[in-house]
């Protein structure tokens, strides 16, 4: 009597059909890993007695944000700065904490995207999403703080976050945004030095 081979196709399909949901599910995981805040460069530099910063930030919002924004939704951009010592405990404070606020809004009668810091509504206007989303993610001479604040002996560091600020949405678009991930889009929290 002949033993029946491990690799029979009644044996190979069930394991077939239990692994299709999988890479459907790591496939779908991987596009919804485009979408997300991420902050890609931070310079710092020192004038007179004052460090200024400069970064760049990669928006990728996710369909249903791009279609609120398409629709005149503004979408709200909350960036938390810190500077810090470097190797600092959770509970030390920060020699710096700014939290910066930016939005953007397409106007459909005019078909264009602005870009502004809040509080106000006054900003640069764009023909295109790509480069209203460009503008959105630069900050440009932002003053962080005085060089001789700071001891000579230590070593700092700039601790950065960029997120989606859910609480600035119109009120009918809260609760899902609370419940999509989708909506919970975060850069979390990135170090870098702070050099003269």
């Amino acid at each position: 009597m002949s033993q029946r081979s491990p690799y029979h196709p009644r044996r190979i399909l069930p394991a077939v059909l239990l692994l299709v949901p999988v890479l459907l599910l790591g496939s779908f995981a991987s596009a919804a890993a485009k979408d997300g805040l991420r902050v890609e460069q931070v310079e710092t530099r020192l004038v007179d007695d004052t460090f200024f910063m400069d970064a760049l930030l990669d928006y990728r919002f996710s369909s249903e944000a791009l279609d609120a924004l398409e629709n005149g939704v503004p979408l709200t951009i909350l960036v938390q700065i810190q500077v810090r010592r470097v190797g600092a405990w959770l509970w030390e404070d920060s020699r710096v904490d700014l939290q910066l606020r930016y939005a953007i809004r397409y106007k459909p009668l005019s078909e264009r995207y602005e870009v502004y810091r809040l509080p106000g509504d006054e900003g640069r206007s764009f023909v295109s999403r790509d480069a209203a989303m460009r503008a959105l993610g630069e900050i440009a001479d932002l003053a962080l703080i005085g060089a001789s604040s700071l001891d000579a002996d230590t070593d700092y560091e700039i601790h950065i976050r960029a997120s989606l600020d859910i609480e600035e949405l119109p009120l009918p678009l809260r609760p899902m945004a609370y419940l999509k991930p989708s909506w919970k889009l975060s850069s979390g929290w990135s170090k870098w030095p702070l050099t003269p």
